[in-house]
């Protein structure tokens, strides 16, 4: 069992969307469960999934084993909050954490063990990028978890990979998905489209 976590952002309310995006179907599964279930396969150790607007459906559809959850009580508020929010949750035992927002359900699980792998060689700081375009999960060492917890709000962790560029190894990987969330309507029908040949129910 790796010493990694996985943080699930997914906390908002997905105003642009104009559905809730989490509790969406996607393939057999909905979005939240796929994200969750891409995680489970690459053998993250824990999983904390910050919640906030619909998180008593979230919890009822995922349950607990293996999960724990972080609440925000204000999903309005930027994601560097949600960040912090969720690494409070996680235990001593753990040297790096992977960070995703829960609306990249079709990111592969064998991509996520390849972040994982560079920090077992010795990186600190991973992104992954497909085609030269950055995407997640950004995995990040335990040495930056004060860092995390104190983000700046307006940058949030785009700001953080900005400041830490030079410490930080750009990983290609060859899925597209790392870079595909699904923020408009039109999004999520092509994606869903193209990981299952078949628009959403």
């Amino acid at each position: 069992m790796t010493r990694v976590a996985a943080i699930l952002l997914a906390a908002g309310r997905s105003r642009r969307m104009g559905a809730f995006k989490p509790l969406l179907p996607f393939g057999p599964q909905t979005v939240i469960e796929s994200s969750v279930a891409n995680l489970r396969a690459s053998g993250v150790a824990e999983i904390v999934v910050v919640i906030g607007h619909g998180g008593d459906e979230i919890r009822e559809k995922l349950g607990t084993p293996g999960i724990s959850y972080a609440g925000n009580p204000d999903p309005d508020t930027p994601m560097g909050v949600s960040v912090a929010l969720g690494l409070k949750q996680l235990g001593e035992q753990f040297g790096a954490v992977l960070i995703t927002p829960a609306d990249h359900p079709a990111i592969p699980g064998d991509t996520i063990k390849l972040i994982v792998r560079e920090w077992e060689r010795g990186a600190c700081l991973v992104q992954p990028e497909y085609e030269g375009r950055g995407g997640h999960p950004v995995l990040v060492d335990r040495k930056y978890f004060d860092e995390l917890l104190h983000l700046d709000f307006e940058r949030g962790l785009r700001g953080f990979f900005e400041q830490h560029r030079r410490e930080t190894r750009r990983l290609p990987v060859d899925s597209p998905f790392i870079a595909r969330d699904i923020d408009t309507w039109e999004d999520y029908v092509a994606l869903h489209e193209e990981v299952f040949g078949a628009p959403p129910p």
